[in-house]
Formats: structure tokens, sequence, C-alpha cells
């Protein structure tokens, strides 16, 4: 347990710039004295570690010092050489060859056909299914623009498909679900905005700068997860067995109620929102929608046009 502990203090002090004692202690709930006698051993085992005294006090590993290959293992950095080409593949970006290249350096000639063995059990692939040659270029932009802090502006096509025109400062990408998002602050709405790659239909990065808000990638990752409960409804639905792969693939499985004769009850947390409508829709004559009463109104009524356009068929 001491040397797991020793570890994992090192590779907390080599990816955090300074970190106290105290923090330490409780992180791996053991005492004070315990976290001196570990730093003092990770002295000694040749890591500079060096202390700081007072308030923002702690302790930090000497700048010059780096992680040797010997703390990785072949599983390790393979893992690590997998995410590389998995995001390589998504974003073709040149950097990233050269570090798969650097990383993959670390592999001992000895090393490599067991290291090529353990690359053909796992793929990751970070290209969304429908992800296309304009999302790349889309991409190319949105990149050199938030790197740089240059402002970029847009024809944008809502989910309602309204066009519209758009300024933003790009705060990042995500790839969520079935395609490629940006994140980014709209000058338009004065709010922060998420934007689906693929309704973008012309893009021009701007030369005009801005301050980056003071908001993480992370934090607004989170608040377009967690959406306001006003917004939400409590979906009940009736599904026949010959859909239930797709009602398993879309739902959670503690919302899935398996029913004697073989149906499927959900019971699932929803945005009440058009796209719902068409996903419910899509279930065709599977799925029976038994609440809210209002999405079964709408979904009805969608399903009669759908026959009215072809009424004289």
């Amino acid at each position: 347990m001491k040397i797991d502990r020793l570890l994992a203090i090192t590779m907390l002090l080599l990816n955090r710039r300074r970190i106290s004692a105290k923090e330490l202690s409780e992180r791996f709930e053991v005492s004070l004295r315990t976290i001196y006698r570990d730093v003092e051993a990770i002295n000694q085992a040749g890591i500079p570690v060096v202390s700081y005294a007072g308030l923002n006090g702690g302790y930090e590993i000497m700048d010059q010092y780096r992680l040797d290959r010997q703390f990785l293992s072949l599983e390790e950095l393979q893992s690590i050489i997998i995410g590389l080409k998995g995001i390589r593949a998504s974003v073709g970006d040149q950097e990233i060859s050269n570090l798969l290249d650097k990383v993959g350096a670390l592999v001992a000639k000895s090393e490599q056909p067991a290291a090529a063995q353990l690359g053909n059990q796992l793929i990751l692939d970070m290209n969304p299914w429908q992800s296309s040659h304009q999302d790349m270029e889309h991409m190319t932009v949105l990149r050199t623009a938030i790197k740089e802090t240059r402002l970029v502006t847009f024809s944008y096509l809502s989910s309602q498909s309204e066009l519209s025109e758009r300024t933003i400062e790009p705060m990042g990408i995500v790839v969520k679900g079935f395609g490629w998002y940006l994140y980014g602050y709209c000058l338009l709405r004065e709010d922060f905005r998420v934007f689906r790659l693929s309704r973008i239909q012309t893009i021009e990065l701007l030369s005009q700068t801005f301050d980056r808000k003071q908001k993480t990638l992370e934090t607004l990752n989170y608040r377009w997860s967690n959406r306001d409960p006003a917004t939400l409804i409590t979906l009940v639905l009736h599904a026949q067995p010959n859909i239930r792969a797709k009602i398993e693939d879309y739902f959670q499985p503690e919302q899935v109620t398996l029913q004697t004769d073989g149906t499927l009850l959900v019971k699932a947390t929803q945005p009440d929102e058009p796209w719902l409508y068409t996903t419910l829709l899509g279930y065709g004559p599977s799925l029976r929608i038994l609440e809210p009463l209002h999405i079964a109104a709408a979904v009805k009524e969608m399903a009669e046009k759908i026959v009215a356009l072809y009424s004289n068929h």
C-alpha cells in the first residue's frame, strides 16, 4: 500500500503545480506525519520534491524533472497510443502524429510485437458515424480560432431549420453522441451557446481577437448536461418486443422494465423539445406514449400529417 501511495503522490506532483501536505493527507486518508515521511522517501528515491512554507505553501517537483519511461508499463504506453490514434483520426493534426512518433519511440524493439498485439485488442474511433469532410474543415478553422482567441462568424441552421448569422467567441469542441459540437459565447444572444458542426453552413475566421471568458470546457459541458428541471418531463412509454434492442440502446437499464408478456415499460425524464417528438415517432407503431398526453397528441398529429401526404397513393 505504501508503494502505491508513493507512486500516486509522485503522479499528483507531476500533474499539479503545488499541493499541500494537508490535501495529500485528506486524499490518501493518512496522517500529516505519514505524508512527511512519504515525501522524504520520494526525495531519497531521486525525485526532487521542493517544500514551500506559508499560506500558499506545499510541495512541488522541480521544473527540470521529467518522468522516466520506467514508470510506465507497456500496457499504459499502448493505452496512450490508442488514445492518440483515435484523436488523430478525428482531427488529422500533424502535431498529434509527431506526438505519436515520440510516444512510440518509448516502446523498446523487443516489446513492439507485444504492443502490436495489445493494439489489436482495442480501437478508439472518435469519428461520429455522421461526420463529414465539411465537419473536418470547419474543425480546422475552429481549432485555429480557439488557439489564437479569434472570433469566427458563420451561417447556422437551427433544429427548427431557421438560418441565422452568428459571431462567436469559440471556447472548445466536443464530440457527443453522433456529432461534433462547438461551445462558445454568442455575441448575438450575449450568452454561451452550443452549435452542431454539421449545421454550420459557411464559416469565416476573423482577425479580431477576444479575451477568453472565465469558463472551462468542463464547466460548460456540465451546464448543458444538467438542464433546468422546468424544461424536463416524465415520459412513460409502452414498447413492443420487436424494438427492445432500440429501446435499450437509447434508455438506461433502470428506466426500462420488462413485462411478463415481453413488452417493455419505460419511465424516463426527458427534455420537452421538438426533436423528442420525431425520435418517438421513429419507433413507429411498436411504441405507444402513455404520458404525458400532450406529447402523445403531438406525435399523433405528426403521424396524421404523414398519412395525409400519401392519401392519393
